[in-house]
């Protein structure tokens, strides 16, 4: 295995806790205020021509909203992939901010709009386009691999970018073309899919504050505490919490496991928000959240990443009202972008796999 390389600075993690600190949650609504607000945005979408479509960790009443008014509730490049192929003119993206520029890219003759740009990624901050265009410059022999919760930036100076569902099966074509990879920014995505394919690659040293936090430790005992159950893992998870999976997988995939496992019990490592399409998958099963608390823990996040909780129905409201949280990509950084995004569903397309599937 190559040299583990570039470790985030300490600045930039500095500013990574920071964000965390300060996100802000959307004031507590009681129920007469919440389906206000609900009839408000399902009315809004109608007059702005606009759909919903929301991720996985997004609170459940934006996803339930956006099943409710045709919208889509699915990962990342699955939300773009669905934005580009629906009529309506407005996409108003529930997520984090690299998921309203990828539905951009994709989409660039649409209006996109996304109910808070403050809601930020720890591998997009973890990872500026700058110094890793210089460390793409000092390896240029290797392939550029990314991961797709980086900037359009970072997409631009990229060769592929993939998703947790698909960066197997394309880091195992690059490695039987005895290319040479040069990966970012998820270290343990990027541990995981080096060990699975042997490839040599080069890892940039970013982490997802919610995965990151899930402990071996903790998670052993609590395996004890249910010896029927199964544990479900999302590959952004270390690697001593990778070793104890019965399934690990993309988010969609996280479900599909669900949806096939025999146990009645579900152990799942990634964001709870995850919980409510996959308790409508199996609805007779229990879930239970991996710890992130304990004897080796912090519990900074507490298993549900704190900018995605950053969405909610007022500023959701508030983004069709008045266009506000509006995404715009610089049009030369867009057709580079592009060029590694369409590179990958071409790929995934010709080797029938799912377009999409990541965080």
């Amino acid at each position: 295995m190559a040299e583990m390389s570039h470790a985030v600075p300490e600045r930039l993690q500095a500013r990574i806790d920071s964000l965390v600190a300060s996100a802000e949650r959307p004031r507590p609504l009681d129920a007469e205020q919440r389906e206000a607000l609900r009839s408000r945005v399902k009315r809004l979408l109608e007059e702005r021509d606009a759909v919903l479509i929301a991720h996985y960790y997004v609170d459940e009443q934006l996803q339930k909203l956006a099943e409710e008014t045709g919208g889509h509730v699915s990962d990342s490049l699955d939300m773009a992939d669905f934005g580009a192929n629906h009529p309506a003119s407005t996409l108003v993206i529930a997520g984090v901010r690299f998921m309203g520029e990828t539905a951009k890219i994709l989409s660039p003759e649409k209006r996109v709009l996304m109910p808070t740009l403050e809601a930020e990624c720890s591998l997009d901050i973890g990872c500026p386009p700058e110094e890793f265009a210089h460390f793409c410059d000092q390896h240029p022999e290797r392939t550029v691999v990314v991961y797709a919760n980086t900037s359009a930036e970072v997409k631009a100076r990229a060769d592929w970018v993939v998703t947790s569902s698909n960066a197997l099966a394309i880091v195992n074509h690059l490695e039987a073309n005895g290319e040479k990879i040069l990966w970012a920014p998820d270290r343990h995505l990027g541990r995981y899919i080096q060990r699975q394919t042997g490839a040599d690659m080069l890892l940039w040293q970013g982490h997802c504050v919610v995965h990151d936090e899930f402990k071996a430790f903790e998670l052993e005992r609590l395996r004890a505490e249910h010896p029927g159950a199964e544990v479900l893992v999302h590959p952004e998870s270390p690697e001593d919490v990778i070793a104890q999976a019965d399934v690990v997988g993309s988010t969609r995939q996280l479900i599909e496991g669900a949806r096939q496992s025999q146990a009645d019990e579900l152990i799942v490592a990634t964001d709870y928000g995850i919980f409510y399409k996959m308790q409508q998958a199996v609805p007779g099963k229990r879930l239970i959240v991996a710890p992130t608390g304990g004897k080796s823990a912090t519990c900074a996040s507490c298993a549900h990443c704190p900018w995605m909780a950053m969405n909610g129905l007022e500023n959701l409201a508030h983004c069709l009202e008045t266009g506000a949280g509006e995404i715009h990509v610089d049009s030369g950084v867009r057709e580079k972008a592009l060029e590694s995004l369409q590179r990958m569903l071409d790929f995934s397309r010709s080797q029938g796999l799912v377009t999409a599937g990541d965080a």
